[in-house]
């Protein structure tokens, strides 16, 4: 903390009061894999690269569960969530995990209680997260559990905070609830998510491509969808994918 800081930092001493027992996610405890080591861009090898991202290397990162106190007003969000699902009702292992990183705090949920979490953040007197400001997709590739990770970003104009949630899912069964009857600003997010990610959010007034035409097959930002040749319009030319293009060394 500095010299004219009065708030200490997350996880510093002092930057929370005791919390009382039994407001703590009760779930397996398994840690959500979300990140894979990487060598590169975009996987390509052998391709004589000139920019100097073929010797990038990147080790794998995933935010580990974060424990008490979480530090600043993640506590009081975190109280008042888990009090808030109390009341409705609402399991507290339907909160899987939650992580503090990087100044940000997320709560992994389960998506059958999706739903109502979204509506205890937005209308809970102590949370008041109004505003979905975010909805994206994230895939971590064939090699990782629960690959597909659909992200919220929600928004508190009360109370000037933000919160990530996030649910992970497997590619086999990308299906979870829409929350645009919660958040109507997440309609055309979840639809830019379903046609990239293939991420299917059920109950969607209308859920349509929105980038791609509407017979385009497969989702063009997971991880195993070809970089493919790209048809141009003159002399019947092909750019080749990246990892059968012209070394020039």
């Amino acid at each position: 903390m500095t010299e004219n800081q009065t708030t200490p930092d997350p996880g510093e001493p002092g930057s929370s009061a005791d919390r009382p027992g039994g407001l703590v996610p009760t779930g397996d405890g398994a840690e959500f894999v979300a990140g894979r080591s990487r060598k590169g861009m975009f996987g390509v090898r052998g391709t004589g690269d000139t920019s100097g991202y073929g010797g990038l290397r990147l080790p794998a990162y995933v935010p580990a569960p974060a424990e008490r106190p979480y530090g600043g007003w993640f506590d009081e969000v975190a109280d008042s969530l888990f009090l808030a699902l109390r009341e409705r009702g609402v399991p507290a292992e339907s909160v899987l995990q939650v992580s503090v990183d990087r100044g940000e705090i997320t709560f992994y949920v389960a998506r059958e209680h999706l739903l109502e979490i979204c509506r205890s953040l937005r209308d809970d007197a102590a949370l008041r997260f109004e505003m979905c400001a975010s909805v994206s997709g994230v895939d971590y590739g064939p090699e990782v559990p629960q690959r597909l990770h659909s992200v919220y970003h929600l928004l508190s104009m009360t109370y000037r905070r933000r919160v990530r949630l996030e649910v992970a899912l497997e590619v086999d069964d990308p299906h979870l609830p829409s929350v645009v009857e919660v958040y109507p600003t997440a309609d055309y997010q979840e639809r830019e998510t379903y046609d990239m990610f293939g991420i299917v959010y059920d109950g969607h007034p209308a859920l349509t491509r929105i980038l791609m035409p509407d017979d385009w097959d497969g989702h063009p930002q997971r991880k195993d969808y070809p970089l493919g040749g790209i048809p141009v319009e003159y002399k019947g030319a092909e750019i080749p994918p990246p990892d059968q293009r012209r070394a020039y060394s």
